[in-house]
């Protein structure tokens, strides 16, 4: 994380259970909402220490009939720079809300579709964040730049499905304190654009995402990242 202010991120959808299973949600229109409950204060340690993020077991997304299961994810820090780190003191804390840090762009390989004779891959670029919130339960946002995911299949269905196509997208998943800590998303939906041909989801106008993914210290692999009050 860096010690810089950071720019506020909008809630989307990157999260699988690292055994992962994802689903295809529309937006709804609700009511008017009652007054935010205040956020509870918010503190991240080890203050400075780097941190990755590894996908536990497998990350599954789906559009429509089309589903892609990466067995391979993770962001890490740069040999340089202040992305995957958590920001010095006192920036580790927020009295009244949550701790953002910026981060690389997480990876995804080893990826299969369920349909024969279709490859993919997963291209991710941008800056993208992630943010810790104190509660009951602790949960962690994801952000996705624009245009900072995109996935691609060729052979018998030639597909692209860009994920935040138009802004800034964050989903939220709960955050485990633990040997290593879990940040957990379950259908958490992002919005999507399918472009393509015969057999591509183009109707599809967002989709969910699960995942788990383990958090460890790479500073000091005997620490644990914690997010307390």
């Amino acid at each position: 994380m860096s010690t810089r202010s950071r720019r506020p991120r909008l809630a989307l959808a990157i999260g699988a259970g690292l055994a992962v299973t994802a689903t295809l949600t529309l937006t709804g229109t609700g009511v008017a909402d009652a007054p935010p409950t205040p956020a509870d204060s918010t503190t991240v340690t080890p203050a400075g220490h780097a941190f990755t993020a590894k996908v536990n077991g497998k990350a599954t997304f789906k559009a429509g009939s089309v589903t892609l299961t990466c067995a391979v994810s993770a962001s890490q820090p740069s040999a340089s720079g202040t992305n995957n780190q958590i920001p010095q003191a006192p920036d580790n804390a927020n009295p009244a809300g949550p701790v953002a840090s910026d981060i690389n762009p997480p990876t995804y390989s080893s990826c299969t579709t369920n349909l024969p004779g279709v490859t993919a891959t997963v291209t991710t670029t941008g800056t993208w964040g992630v943010s810790m919130q104190n509660g009951s339960p602790a949960s962690a946002t994801l952000t996705v730049p624009t245009a900072g995911f995109v996935l691609q299949t060729s052979g018998l269905a030639s597909c692209t499905v860009t994920s935040a196509p138009t802004g800034p997208s964050s989903v939220t998943g709960t955050w485990t304190n633990g040997s290593p800590s879990k940040i957990t998303f379950v259908n958490a939906a992002v919005p999507v654009k399918v472009t393509g041909g015969f057999g591509c989801p183009t109707g599809a106008v967002t989709s969910a995402f699960n995942a788990v993914y383990d958090v460890t210290d790479v500073t000091d692999p005997a620490s644990q990242i914690t997010v307390s009050g």
